[in-house]
């Protein structure tokens, strides 16, 4: 993304009005090195668009997907002795047979492949502009990972002379559009429900697939909550029925999963899935900063609740949705399970003075 282009879309949403009397403050505690790295990128892009005690982050700026600077220093030795505060990140996808050479080239290069992105770490921005030119040749087998170690060194000494080497002023490629470089990778686990927009590739009925992907998300988001359960201290009985909701819910996971391939039909991963899984995933939110009795009342009440919620979606849309028998005697099933569970969370109301 262009200067002009980040500058807009900070302004519409609010990234660029960042005081710069706060970014000043945070960075005159800051040790000195980071401390001019920061005031560097402040002077070409501008006041970040976030910022706290310890990092300040540009976004779109230049051909950057992101510009972090540290307030923390770490020794890097390659090509000399120095200290890395300063990050600069790439949208970029490395295919995995130059995962290991990247790796061998410089340890202050990484790599994200899920979301596609390739960063260089260094105490300049022209080192790191250098990393990425040099990483990418490795990537198009231009260079080996040692020749580019080579280079790297000539390079730098090029620089030092004040001859201001092409690899050290500009990236030598275009990075491609965050869209064209992120892989979300393929399922690994039998079964797996897929996304439509996924890698993988879905069998069988997409209703029984949407049937099966509402029932696996909902005993995925019960194991999550009865793991967020087990770090809290509750009484004696809710312990031991969260942990039998765990056990249950993931057995009961287990068991979705292998139907679905049993019988040909992969679960998927809709945007109503999707949905769902939000919206359970905020109920969790509220409910981690609770402690004690207080966590006890309301995740037990929110079991019968979400259990509840999951009985009506299955009598008034998954049972009616389900096209094969084996599915439908499946979701029945679970809704049995689920009356079950929501009578003994009523149980036990009175240790918790509901």
């Amino acid at each position: 993304m262009g200067d002009g282009i980040g500058e807009m879309v900070g302004n519409a949403l609010g990234l660029n009005e960042k005081n710069p009397s706060d970014v000043e403050a945070i960075v005159s505690q800051w040790p000195d090195r980071p401390r001019l790295g920061a005031q560097s990128m402040i002077a070409k892009y501008g006041a970040p668009q976030e910022s706290t005690s310890e990092e300040l982050t540009w976004l779109g700026q230049g051909p950057y997907k992101k510009i972090i600077v540290t307030k923390d220093e770490h020794h890097h030795d390659f090509p000399k002795p120095h200290m890395d505060f300063l990050e600069h990140t790439v949208d970029y996808k490395v295919p995995p047979e130059r995962a290991a050479a990247l790796s061998e080239y410089d340890g202050s290069c990484t790599f994200d492949r899920t979301r596609g992105e390739l960063k260089a770490r260094c105490d300049l921005e022209g080192h790191n502009i250098l990393t990425l030119n040099l990483a990418h040749d490795i990537v198009t087998g231009k260079m080996t990972a040692a020749e580019a170690r080579t280079a790297f060194s000539e390079i730098v000494t090029e620089d030092i002379k004040g001859k201001y080497p092409d690899y050290t002023t500009k990236l030598q490629f275009t990075p491609e559009g965050a869209s064209n470089v992120k892989f979300a990778d393929t399922p690994t686990i039998p079964g797996s429900p897929v996304r439509p927009d996924g890698i993988a590739e879905a069998r069988g009925d997409a209703s029984d697939g949407e049937v099966l992907g509402f029932i696996a998300a909902a005993d995925e988001l019960e194991v999550v909550s009865a793991i967020t359960a087990g770090s809290k201290k509750m009484s004696a009985d809710a312990a031991t029925f969260s942990q039998m909701l765990h056990e249950v819910h993931g057995a009961h996971l287990v068991e979705t999963l292998e139907l679905g391939a049993r019988i040909g039909v992969t679960p998927l991963e809709t945007a109503k899935i999707d949905a769902f899984r939000k919206k359970n995933a905020g109920a969790l939110a509220d409910l981690v900063p609770l402690e004690g009795e207080a966590f006890e009342r309301d995740y037990l009440a929110a079991k019968v609740k979400g259990h509840t919620e999951l009985i009506e979606m299955i009598d008034t849309k998954l049972l009616a949705d389900a096209a094969s028998d084996e599915v439908r005697q499946h979701v029945q099933a679970t809704r049995d399970h689920l009356a079950d569970h929501v009578e003994q969370a009523k149980a036990l109301r009175p240790a918790t003075n509901w």
